[in-house]
Formats: structure tokens, sequence, C-alpha cells
């Protein structure tokens, strides 16, 4: 049963009312809590990637093997993003826009992702795409290797990252409405300059929130991508990947050191996230 507007704000107004006690516990243990799961995992991220100095640490974030998996990180963050970005404005544009058959399809197959196990993805791609896969002797015959490539890492990330931009755009394009738009196509504008003049500044932040979630995403993304790249040294490992390696050896700088690295894109993750929050928010 819905509450009357009255008695809703008298209830809210009683909440912030409570005593100081309960206030300044909520927000003790919510600081507690912060501090042993996110800041202390953290700090002993940067506490072991240097437990052995400077020297090493430089050394272990230089050696072949890291500047390899570096690479083939950005390389494929560069390659899925834009792809996930222009397929998140384009499928927002559709749903928000448009009435098809096979709507709602669509908004589910986006969530996909979501609700599959990364490790299962990439057994789906192994099973498509391997030498005994469906497409594999095709594959083998035109001497196009994915499986244990990076191609196929490229289709694990797409497959893992590509709900993000969408999911940030439908809800905002749906709340904004099509007034606008109608509007400037009634006054002559082309279907692009609509986009560029109207949709696109008003969808801006809400577009850099869901580039931000991917990208952080893709670089991060192990499970499916262990499963297709074979764990090839200086070819196939992604930096999780090699962080991974590296700890199975026992070269716990190496791999602390690599994985400051990721530490490190997290926090400036989480403060474009703020910022792109409060821009938001102002706009």
């Amino acid at each position: 049963m819905l509450k009357p507007i009255s008695a809703m704000s008298a209830g809210s107004l009683q909440a912030l009312n409570d005593p100081a006690w309960v206030r300044w516990s909520l927000i003790g243990f919510a600081f507690a809590f912060i501090a042993l799961f996110l800041c202390a995992p953290l700090g002993l991220v940067l506490y072991q990637a240097l437990a052995k100095g400077w020297d090493a640490y430089l050394n272990a974030l230089t050696h072949p093997d890291a500047l390899a998996a570096l690479r083939l990180t950005l390389v494929v963050a560069l390659i899925t993003v834009p792809l996930n970005t222009v397929f998140g404005i384009a499928a927002a544009w559709a749903i928000t826009r448009f009435e098809f058959p096979g709507k709602s399809l669509l908004e589910t197959l986006i969530d996909l992702p979501f609700s599959v196990s990364p490790v299962i993805s990439g057994l789906i791609f192994v099973l498509m795409f391997g030498s005994q896969g469906w497409f594999g002797e095709w594959l083998s015959a035109q001497h196009i290797k994915i499986i244990f490539a990076t191609p196929g890492i490229v289709i694990a990330t797409l497959f893992i990252t590509f709900p993000f931009v969408a999911r940030e755009l439908i809800p905002l394009m749906q709340e904004m409405g099509n007034e606008e738009e109608e509007a400037a196509l009634s006054l002559g504008a082309s279907g692009w300059r609509t986009f560029f003049q109207v949709t696109l500044p008003n969808i801006k932040w809400a577009l850099l929130y869901g580039v931000l979630l991917c990208n952080a995403r893709a670089m991060g993304e192990f499970g499916a991508v262990s499963v297709v790249s074979g764990h090839i040294r200086g070819l196939t490992n992604t930096l999780p990947l090699h962080i991974e390696v590296c700890y199975n050896d026992y070269d716990a700088v190496g791999a602390f050191a690599s994985a400051s690295i990721l530490a490190g894109l997290a926090v400036v993750t989480l403060i474009l996230k703020t910022l792109l929050e409060w821009k938001q928010s102002r706009a």
C-alpha cells in the first residue's frame, strides 16, 4: 500500500532525527568495511610489489612477458571499447526510439553476459572456433586462427563487455523522450546532425560513464580470456593472466607489480566515475 506524501515526508524527517550514536555507528561501520575490504587489499598489493625495493619492482614491470601482456591488454581494450561504444549507442537508439518485433528479445540478450559465467562464455567460443569446433575445420582450411590467439581474446572480451554502454544509455534516453529530436527534424535537420547536436550532448556523461566501465572490465577480464587464450607467455597472456602465471611460479614481486597496474587502473576508474556522476547530476 502506498503511503501519502505527507506521511512519507514525516518518516523521512524522523529518520534524519535518529540519535547521534546510531548515525555515527553506521558511518563508522561503513568506513571500517571500506578500509577492510578495499583499502587494505590495495595497500597489501603495493606493499608486496615493493617488498624487494624499487629496482625489483621496475624489473618486474619491464620484463618482456609483462610488457607483452600490457601491450595485448591495451590492444584488446582499444578494439573492444570503440566497438561496444558504437553497439551501445545503436542498441539504445533502436530500443528507445523504435517499436519492432524482437525488441524485448534484444533487451534480454543485452543482459546475457551479466547472467552467464565468463568461463562458460569462453568455453562456448572454444566449441565454436576451436580446432574441433563447429567452424574449426573451415577456419583451419583458411589458415585463420581465433582460439589461442588475439582474435579469440578480442571476441571473448567483446561478449563480456558489450552491455555496459547500452545499459547506461537506455534508461537515460527513455527518460529524455524524443521531443527535442522531433523538433530538430521538423526544422529540417538531418538525422546525423540531430544526433550530434541534440542527442549526443544530452547523453554524453552517461556515454562516458559506460565507456569507462567498459574499458575497466575489458582490461581486467580474466575468466573468458583465460579459456580462449591458451596461456602462451609473451603472446596471449593479458595482464590478469600474467599475474596468475607469476603467482603460480612463486614470483610474488612480478605478480603484485603487475597487479599494482590494475589496482591503479581501478583507483583511476573510481575517481573518474565519481567525477562523471557529479557532472551528470549537475547536467
